[in-house]
């Protein structure tokens, strides 16, 4: 079985640098790659700004802080990403996009490298045949912020190995997650509940039954959510809500999930919510406000 020393991440995004943290917090090395310099050092920095706040709040020891930092490097070059035991990719929610990285990726891969997704719905059969190692790809969709939420889902696709299986599953624990076994169908079991939720929320909006206000004060108190399914969908970013409706509609070829217009309207607009600034609320002040 593959001894788990290195691991590279492939996007230095939110979710990315999310995981990268986790990684090296978990004890191991971790080579982080984005399609340019200044993305992996603002991932780098949003990663020790984290960490900070986690040795402020008494999460972790700055020890811990600074073994950890010291253990993250930067990989311009994709094909460093190669020699890395465990390389998961967690960029964009976009199949093709993902299948280009691994074919631009599988060049330069060790033998024994394993294959990660931490893809949010799509299907981790599809994705793993654009490699040469389908037996060696396993989905491990880490939830957001990566450092906080408890839980990786597990995804098998149809050739994934079992000693490929066992090690992400060893591998998800290390990290002091709890693992969750689903099935290969469309988003899984979190986004297969949660995003048709937020659909169902944005619709609310769109018909009139309620102001944005309305609908997140009512789910919060009343169904006792941490966060109104709006401020969820603008934390998630909405281009990758419509993203994962549009992979459940197609998918499922259920008219239960058909994106809203609403949603449809708010990306055509680059209107995604924090990242960029405004999405069912502006970011843009000194504290949120609903746009509509």
């Amino acid at each position: 079985m593959v001894d788990i020393k290195s691991v590279g991440v492939i996007g230095a995004g939110q979710m990315g640098s999310g995981i990268a943290h986790v990684v090296a917090l978990g004890g191991y090395d971790v080579l982080l790659h984005d399609v340019s310099a200044e993305r992996i050092d603002q991932g780098i920095a949003q990663i020790e700004k984290n960490m900070a706040r986690q040795v402020s709040r008494g999460l972790i020891e700055h020890t811990a802080m600074e073994g950890a930092m010291a253990r993250i490097k930067a990989a311009p070059e994709l094909q460093t990403i190669g020699g890395v035991d465990l390389a998961i990719e967690a960029a964009t929610e976009n199949e093709d996009t993902k299948k280009t990285i691994f074919k631009a990726l599988q060049p330069h891969l060790k033998a024994t490298t394993l294959l990660a997704s931490n893809t949010s719905s799509i299907s981790i059969t599809r994705l793993a045949s654009a490699t040469d190692r389908p037996d060696k790809f396993i989905g491990l969709h880490f939830m957001n912020p990566a450092p906080v939420m408890k839980l990786v889902e597990i995804i098998r696709g149809i050739a994934t190995g079992p000693e490929t299986y066992d090690i992400a599953v060893n591998f998800a624990q290390s990290l002091g997650k709890t693992t969750s076994n689903a099935e290969d169908f469309p988003a899984f079991i979190v986004n297969r509940v949660l995003v048709p939720m937020i659909n169902e929320a944005i619709y609310t909006l769109y018909e009139g039954v309620g102001t944005v206000d309305a609908i997140d004060t009512a789910l919060r108190l009343g169904a006792n959510h941490p966060m109104g399914p709006l401020e969820l969908g603008d934390f998630i970013g909405l281009d990758t809500v419509l993203s994962i409706m549009n992979v459940l509609y197609e998918g499922l070829a259920d008219s239960k999930y058909r994106p809203c217009p609403l949603l449809v309207k708010y990306v055509e607009a680059g209107w995604l919510g924090r990242k960029s600034g405004r999405g069912f609320y502006d970011y843009r002040g000194d504290k949120p406000v609903p746009t509509r």
